[in-house]
């Protein structure tokens, strides 16, 4: 696994010491998710940057784009990542949606010296997974779901929390549950969602989302339309802030 600021399984260390994480689960729990979505969908288009921060100083940042794509939607994203210890690093990943927001297909590659990249396809409630590895054949594995409508929250990747945001049901409202993958760690899980009301931030109002996990919780800070502007982790001191 890469250094870095990272989203990974267990909320703890990561990248600079810290880890942004989504708890494993061996039982994933699917009773409060929204099954279908409104023939129009629930994405809309937006294209925008990060800036990563922790204790209030910059380690990096990334470049998103949400947008319609083959009769679905694409939603991509680069970061870099150069903390203040340990190297440099850099992540991109590619998701296809359809247009409620379950995953068709993942891809993404970062400098590792391990891993180069994979590349999963979903379909009837399975993720597919092929691993690109540094001079071995590819590693292939297949996590099953119960159902098709799964959270695809990478590593360093913070544009996905934008695509959760419109999948939760904002008209349902109350606390909601998805299942979760989290790509480069191979690692299937849950989260909790749920719609905090209004919420402030530098002095500024937002529509608050908070996502719980077992080990931590996150703050989405999103204007009006539900466009993600701030994802916080007070107790890892960590900041994701749109330029």
């Amino acid at each position: 696994m890469s250094t870095g600021v990272r989203n990974t399984v267990n909320f703890r260390t990561a990248c600079i010491g810290l880890t942004l994480g989504l708890a494993a689960c061996a039982a994933l729990s699917f009773a409060a998710q929204k099954k279908t979505a409104p023939a129009s969908g629930v994405l809309v288009q937006d294209k925008g940057k990060f800036t990563i921060k922790l204790a209030g100083q910059t380690v990096g940042r990334e470049e998103f784009e949400i947008a319609p794509a083959e009769g679905g939607w694409l939603a991509k994203g680069t970061t870099d990542i150069k903390p203040p210890e340990g190297a440099a690093s850099k992540v991109t990943g590619s998701l296809t949606l359809q247009s409620d927001g379950a995953p068709i297909s993942y891809a993404w590659t970062a400098k590792s010296d391990k891993a180069n990249g994979a590349h999963i396809v979903f379909a009837n409630g399975v993720a597919r997974i092929t691993l690109e590895m540094q001079g071995a054949r590819p590693f292939q594995q297949d996590l099953s779901f119960n159902t098709p409508l799964i959270a695809v929250l990478d590593n360093n990747l913070y544009y996905q929390y934008a695509v959760l945001a419109r999948i939760y049901d904002w008209s349902k409202g109350g606390e909601q549950t998805f299942p979760v993958l989290i790509p480069q760690d191979l690692t299937p899980g849950t989260v909790k969602v749920v719609s905090t009301g209004s919420t402030t931030a530098d002095g500024k109002s937002y529509e608050g989302l908070k996502v719980t996990s077992a080990d931590l919780e996150i703050l989405l800070l999103l204007d009006t339309s539900h466009r993600l502007i701030r994802l916080e982790v007070p107790e890892a001191k960590v900041s994701v802030i749109r330029e």
